[in-house]
Parts: structure tokens; sequence; C-alpha cells
């Protein structure tokens, strides 16, 4: 448990700089002139990077551990910063962009993969995974809104400085408050972890692997058009307080720990529908504050990410989770690059919260159905992964 606690305090601090950009980005872009296509560009290279980096991070994550690209990734992230600072046309950000996706690429994993590690019991797992969800949301409730202020007070330069030094500040403080790996995750002969990741993983279907791209790919429609509204000081202000809302919305589900006994799979499926239903609710009624749609929107989050982390731990047999998890990342990371980029090429003919509809909607209609409620289902595994 104490692990677990220097883990999440180190979190927090990375996810607070990386949340504050979520508001000031497209603003920043629009201040060089970028049109809303490249924007969509722009969101979506991000995610593009991403994939060299998850594929590179599932095989050297199990082989050497996770702290040596916790580190490299908050490091590498904060100096990319400090050169956006100085970005004066919208092709050097498409180019930091890219850098940035590809070196944040390696976190995400390495922090779930070591996290699944300090317990064997699934129970206990899912707390865990709870936990660095209500981490992460903390972070994103106050980050948005503070970006935004931050940015109408002192400026994108000077803001992007200080959340690049932040960041390589919480990678230094991570060499010393991430543990190296540890030997929770031990074979069902008493090895160590080594002989536990070593050992071959259940296969997984793809089929489970379309909610992550679904998923991501409707946040990134959200990203992307939300700040949209307006891209004037009072317009960013108020997007970075909806960016709040919606964050307070999936800390309220993540506190209610109770969730964590029911099965991961029907958990993401309700999820995944309430998310589904927020969008259409966007698309369709206009006239509804979009304040109460983005705090249930949010909730739906909070229900989502703790069990697709649980019910991929399932999925895997606990075993070969730096794969696991870099996959899951690779789904997620096309998603949210095919979804801002079908946002600025639709917006003008469809609404882009109803393409986020359709596809969450898809993804569920794709699942495979398991009528005892478990993730866990060997004998459905097609094409596994």
């Amino acid at each position: 448990m104490k692990t677990a606690i220097w883990l999440y305090m180190f979190l927090f601090l990375a996810f607070f700089d990386l949340h504050a950009q979520y508001p000031i980005l497209t603003p920043f872009a629009v201040s060089l002139g970028a049109a809303p296509v490249f924007i969509g560009w722009m969101m979506g290279i991000y995610a593009l990077t991403h994939l060299p980096g998850n594929l590179i991070a599932g095989t050297v994550i199990d082989k050497h551990g996770s702290r040596r690209y916790i580190i490299f990734s908050l490091v590498s992230a904060g100096i990319v910063l400090l050169l956006q600072a100085h970005v004066q046309y919208p092709w050097q950000l498409l180019v930091l962009r890219s850098i940035s996706g590809f070196v944040l690429a390696f976190l995400s994993p390495a922090c779930l993969a070591l996290l699944a590690s300090l317990s064997k019991n699934e129970v206990t797992q899912g707390k865990y995974m709870s936990g660095h969800g209500v981490v992460h949301t903390l972070a994103s409730v106050v980050s948005p809104a503070a970006g935004a202020f931050i940015v109408a007070h002192t400026g994108y330069s000077t803001t992007f400085q200080g959340l690049g030094w932040l960041l390589i500040a919480t990678g230094v403080m991570a060499v010393f408050s991430v543990p190296k790996p540890v030997k929770a995750m031990t074979d069902a002969r008493g090895g160590n972890e080594e002989a536990a990741l070593s050992s071959p993983a259940p296969s997984v279907s793809w089929r489970y692997f379309i909610l992550p791209f679904v998923v991501s790919c409707s946040q990134g429609i959200l990203f992307f058009e939300l700040p949209l509204r307006d891209t004037g000081v009072e317009g960013i202000k108020s997007t970075g307080i909806l960016f709040s809302v919606l964050s307070i919305g999936a800390l309220v589900t993540l506190s209610m720990l109770f969730i964590n006994r029911y099965s991961p799979y029907k958990r993401v499926i309700a999820g995944v529908l309430l998310m589904a239903l927020c969008f259409f609710g966007m698309a369709a009624f206009p006239h509804v504050p979009l304040v109460v749609i983005l705090f249930i929107l949010g909730s739906a989050k909070g229900i989502i990410f703790p069990g697709l982390a649980s019910m991929f731990i399932q999925l895997s047999g606990g075993s070969k989770l730096g794969r696991i998890f870099s996959l899951q990342s690779i789904a997620m990371s096309i998603g949210s690059f095919i979804g801002p980029i079908a946002a600025g090429q639709l917006r003008g003919s469809v609404s882009p919260y109803y393409i986020a509809f359709v596809l969450l909607m898809a993804g569920l209609m794709m699942i495979p159905i398991n009528r005892k409620g478990s993730a866990l289902h060997p004998h459905m595994n097609e094409n596994p992964v």
C-alpha cells in the first residue's frame, strides 16, 4: 500500500500538468492561425505517434519493469513543453505534439502495469485501478480550469514553460518515489515477478479492444469540439470549467469503491451505454445545459476506465500486463487519432457528438456476449491477440 501511495502522489502532479493543457491547446493553435481541420490533425497526430511508443512499451515494460519508462516519459514531455513555449507557426506545434505523443506513450502502460503488479487479488487490483482513476480525476478536476486561468493572466508561453518545468521536476521526483520492479506478482510455484511475466498470457479476443477504441474516439471528439465553442479569453475560462465538471462527475463514481465488487464486464458495458446516451443528448437536445450532461458523462468515465483495467487483468490472467495495457493504449491511441480528425472533417454537415454516439453504440454491439457477466470467457476469444 505504501508503494501505491507514493505512486499516486507522483501521478497527481503528472496528470495535473497534462490535463492543464486541454482547454488551451485549441485556442493556442487558433492564435497561430490554424484552421479547424488543421487543429483536428494536430490533436490526432498526438494519438498517432502514440502507436510506435505503445508497441515498444509492451515489450520493454514486461522485460525491464515500469520505473525507467515512467521517468523517461515525464522528463522528455517536460522538455517538449519548454520548446512549445517558443512556437510561432502551426507546423512547429504539430511537430512538437507528435514528439510528445511518442514519449508519453510509455507512461500509462507503465503505471497500470506497476499498480497491477502490487497484488494478485482481483478485488485489490480493482481498488488499485480505481485509486489510479481517483488520482487522475482529482488532478483533472482542478487542472483544466487552472490552466485556463493561468493563460488568461500570464499568456501561453509562460504557461507552457511552467508546465514543462513541473513535468521535469515530477520526473526527477519519480527517481526517488517510484519503486524498482516488485516481487508481488509471483507465479503459482512461488517464483519471482520475472518468472510470472515470462509465462504465456491467455489469448484475448481483439473484439474486447474495440471498447477502449470507441471510448477514446468519442473523447477525442469531445476534446476537439468543446473548446471551439468560444476561443476568446472568456471562452477559454468557460471551457476549463466545463472540463473540470467532467472530471468531478468521474470523481463521484470513482469514489464509490463498492462498485469494484461487480463484474468488470457489466461495469464497462453500463458505462459505455451511459456515455453514448450523453453524446446523443448533446447532439439531439442542445437546450439541455452542458454542465448537466458533462457531469453525467464524467460519471460514465469513472465507471468505464477502472472496469476496463480490471477486465483486461482478468483476460490476461495477471501475466504479460505490459503487453496487454500496451494493446489497450494502442486501441485508445487509434481512437484518439480518428476522433478529432473525423470531427474536423464532418462538423459542417453533422454534429460530431452524433458521430460519437454512433461509434459507441456500434462498439457495444461488437463486444462478445457474456451471459455469466465475467470478462474472462476463453471460448469466445476469436482471433486472439
